[in-house]
């Protein structure tokens, strides 16, 4: 290649003494050289350019050309990823502590083919081992040795398996109430979610009556944007049910009401199936009439590919909370995209540190992307940032519309359940979380009370609020964070109030303050 680039400086450097004629001979060579880069760059792309009726003709300069191809290219390869890309959903598994909820993200996993014999066999042994002989498939979800002892979900895990229709990342939310702050950041990556609870006599009355998990999980998923629910009720093997349809009725008549009052529209946004996620009856294939005969529903796959979310807008300003980082050739950070869309060289900035940064590369459920829209779950490496001056709650943002970064915001705030003797009120101190923000607060001010029945504000001047009251006041963080208006961007202008421990209110942002 050198030898040709001096041959070509030569032949310049002659034309121009020439008064710019150039050698007949010279502009032959210089013309089938081309035409012989044309071919060569034909044979590459295998015809591509013949299928699409372009024309390359021997005279136009190669550099214009490979930019022009380059840019086809991109464009062709981005259109192959829409109409090759089966949809994607994300689906949180909640519930309450041993409603089985590993247990059935792994049953899910080793009947998609994503675990083989082999690995399940180990897992078998190593649960006999601690005496835990049913837990082998949670195993599957519960990847820490902490986890395996405790039998306890703690950290969110994270799976993928794929369906005819759809891809879908499994979020396995811990159920123990010490770890609801992980639960939350789980379900708000989450479109659609699964509440797992036990049919075994007592484990379900201990779940939704006594203070269990089952109620806070299902007001948190409303809150945090999970529109579409599937009921699951599991254990439907156990000896004291048996299939039990009595038992099933029973569960699905006391967890109806609740569900409404959550806020779900139970005939549209709900369904109920029964499972064994142990045994991985009625999940990818429907129970046998045998086994449940009064079943006449679909099985867990197939609830799973019917449900319909709204469309995201791949073309909307870019949004992606980041849940977390580290480095790896570079500082990578990871999260959900819930607006917009991210191609590798895309300048961005991180906020709210207004940090300009640029991708270097995406990666989706393991593979290297090109592209990315809205709903994917992603890993993007950055360049122009250290890995240090992220956190989590940070927001990849455009550049062009930023994410507004704020200390103060105006919400509409429902209480729930206040601390006994608490008072909601001026000065109140409580534990943000919204999209993946924790962060503390103070409500600054109560602005008023909303009228329940007929959802005005109230004309007298409110001081307090207690348990039910629907309020607008004024909240503020010790720190900037990314929030949206809950009218512009509904992921990321929802949130909860959380205080010892327990959820006491849940949120939307209704106005922040002008730039």
């Amino acid at each position: 290649m050198d030898i040709e680039a001096e041959i070509r400086a030569l032949q310049l450097d002659s034309a121009e003494d020439n008064n710019d004629v150039v050698n007949p001979e010279d502009a032959k060579l210089e013309k089938v050289e081309k035409e012989d880069e044309v071919e060569v760059e034909v044979e590459v792309e295998g015809m591509k350019d013949e299928v699409h009726g372009r024309s390359q003709p021997g005279q136009a300069e190669p550099k214009v050309k490979n930019k022009e191809v380059v840019a086809l290219e991109d464009a062709e390869a981005q259109e192959e990823m829409e109409t090759n890309k089966k949809r994607h959903l994300n689906v949180v598994f909640i519930g309450h502590v041993d409603a089985g909820k590993s247990t059935t993200g792994g049953q899910i996993l080793f009947l998609s083919g994503q675990v083989d014999d082999r690995t399940i066999q180990k897992y078998e042994k190593e649960a006999k081992d601690k005496s835990r002989e049913s837990w082998y498939m949670a195993y599957i979800m519960d990847t820490n040795e902490e986890e395996r002892v405790k039998g306890k979900t703690v950290e969110v895990g994270r799976a993928h398996f794929e369906t005819e229709t759809t891809r879908f990342t499994i979020l396995d939310a811990p159920g123990h109430k010490s770890y609801v702050p992980n639960m939350i950041s789980g379900a708000s990556q989450a479109d659609i979610g699964v509440l797992v609870i036990s049919a075994r006599k007592g484990e379900f009355e201990t779940g939704y009556e006594r203070g269990g998990q089952t109620r806070e999980h299902v007001q948190l998923a409303k809150t945090l944007g999970v529109a579409k629910l599937l009921v699951v009720v599991n254990k439907m093997d156990d000896p004291t049910v048996n299939w039990s349809k009595e038992r099933y009725d029973e569960i699905e008549s006391k967890m109806t009401p609740f569900l409404k009052s959550s806020g779900y529209n139970v005939k549209k946004d709900v369904q109920f199936l029964p499972i064994s996620g142990l045994l991985g009856s009625n999940m990818k294939t429907r129970v046998d009439k045998s086994i449940c005969s009064w079943w006449n529903g679909p099985c867990l796959f197939e609830a799973l590919d019917c449900i319909e979310v709204p469309l995201r807008d791949p073309k909307g300003p870019f949004r992606m909370p980041i849940i977390d980082k580290f480095k790896d050739m570079g500082t990578v950070v990871m999260g959900k995209v819930e607006s917009g869309s991210v191609c590798e060289g895309d300048s961005l900035l991180v906020m709210p540190n207004k940090a300009q940064v640029k991708v270097v590369a995406v990666y989706c459920d393991e593979s290297k992307v090109r592209c990315a829209g809205p709903g994917e779950n992603l890993r993007v490496r950055l360049s122009g940032i250290e890995e240090e001056d992220i956190l989590s709650g940070f927001v990849l943002s455009s550049v062009v519309k930023p994410i507004p970064a704020v200390t103060e915001f105006t919400a509409q705030l429902q209480i729930l359940e206040l601390l006994e003797n608490a008072i909601f009120t001026a000065g109140y101190k409580a534990v943000l979380h919204v999209h993946s923000v924790v962060e503390e607060c103070e409500i600054v001010e109560l602005l008023q009370q909303i009228d329940p029945k007929t959802r005005k504000p109230m004309k007298k001047k409110v001081l307090f609020v207690k348990n039910g009251a629907v309020v607008v006041c004024r909240v503020q963080v010790n720190n900037s964070i990314c929030v949206e208006k809950f009218s512009d961007f509904p992921q990321l202008g929802r949130f909860t109030l959380r205080t010892e421990g327990k959820t006491i209110a849940v949120g939307k942002v209704t106005d922040l303050p002008v730039a």
